[in-house]
């Protein structure tokens, strides 16, 4: 089946000490699922320069909608300066005002959520209340059966407990790192160890699942009373940029599929170690993890033009 998705949201370039690599959570959630089977667009904003020529040149490239980009007269396209740790962690400077801080309710957004299978959101993007308002805006609008995914993706300053109540209230599933959990428990007066956390967070914002990423602890998914504690595997690191958004992207293909829950999981990891083991956000994806996908679902292998950044 060809599922629909869509990130909305920030998109950018990353300037890593190696030179710019295109990256931005929705877009690069959005090129993982293309690899694994989806039909993606990103509903986000570019300036009108040779950053934003170039995201739309990489788009086509890699067989995402370029319908949903819009294109602002005199705002920048959105860069972050990338620095990155000993062990490959990366550390982020984000610079304001870029174009995606004026993201807009447009037709073609509309009409490309409504139509959706998923939407994937974060934080980062709604940092100015000209986006904030399109993206809550956007969300709210997906039809009753998508999964709404908010990938929480906590930045700098750019978060506060207003944005991210109204954010949990908008969606069915929260996916979030160890990190963020703590930081998410403590704006919501919310103690006790992560699993108590993860589940107390999913009754009280009604959502049908929660992934909380460990790193080299693995993952945890919890939906229904149900959990699934998927151990990692050790992986040579080369940076761990996009690593999150390909867990996303695997996470929501998982369930548009009807995975089982751990079998969900371990793709996602799988997904995840992958990416960490190659450089930039959105390496080419192994042929295996979109033919596991296909088999679940009955579609033959052979659909993989639907995947033009599937590798070897």
């Amino acid at each position: 089946m060809n599922f629909k998705i869509v990130g909305i949201g920030e998109v950018l370039w990353d300037l890593l000490p190696s030179g710019s690599e295109l990256g931005g959570a929705p877009a690069n959630f959005a090129c993982h699922a293309h690899a694994l089977g989806a039909s993606a667009s990103v509903v986000t904003r570019v300036g009108d320069d040779d950053f934003g020529r170039a995201v739309l040149r990489r788009f086509g490239e890699q067989g995402i909608a370029e319908g949903t980009v819009q294109v602002d007269a005199t705002a920048p396209t959105g860069t972050v300066t990338v620095t990155l740790s000993e062990t490959g962690i990366p550390s982020y400077t984000i610079h304001e005002n870029a174009a995606w801080d004026r993201l807009a309710v447009t037709p073609a957004a509309t009409r490309a959520v409504r139509e959706a299978d998923a939407v994937c959101f974060g934080s980062l993007a709604q940092r100015s209340a000209v986006s904030r308002a399109s993206i809550q805006a956007l969300v709210a609008d997906a039809r009753a059966g998508a999964l709404r995914v908010f990938d929480i993706n906590l930045r700098q300053n750019y978060y506060s407990r207003e944005i991210l109540g109204q954010s949990l209230r908008l969606a069915n599933v929260l996916k979030l790192n160890d990190g963020e959990l703590p930081v998410l428990a403590a704006l919501f007066g919310l103690s006790g160890p992560p699993r108590e956390l993860m589940a107390r967070l999913a009754d009280q914002f009604e959502l049908q699942l929660v992934a909380l990423t460990r790193g080299p602890a693995g993952s945890l998914l919890f939906r229904a009373g149900q959990w699934s504690d998927c151990p990692s595997v050790p992986t040579r690191v080369v940076d761990t940029v996009g690593a999150g958004d390909a867990f996303t992207a695997a996470l929501v293909m998982g369930l548009l599929h009807q995975m089982g829950l751990g079998a969900i999981n371990a793709l996602a990891d799988e997904v995840a170690r992958y990416v960490c083991s190659r450089a930039g956000a959105t390496p080419r994806m192994p042929k295996k993890f979109f033919e596991r996908l296909a088999a679940h679902a009955g579609a033959p292998s052979t659909a993989a033009q639907a995947a033009p950044r599937v590798g070897a």
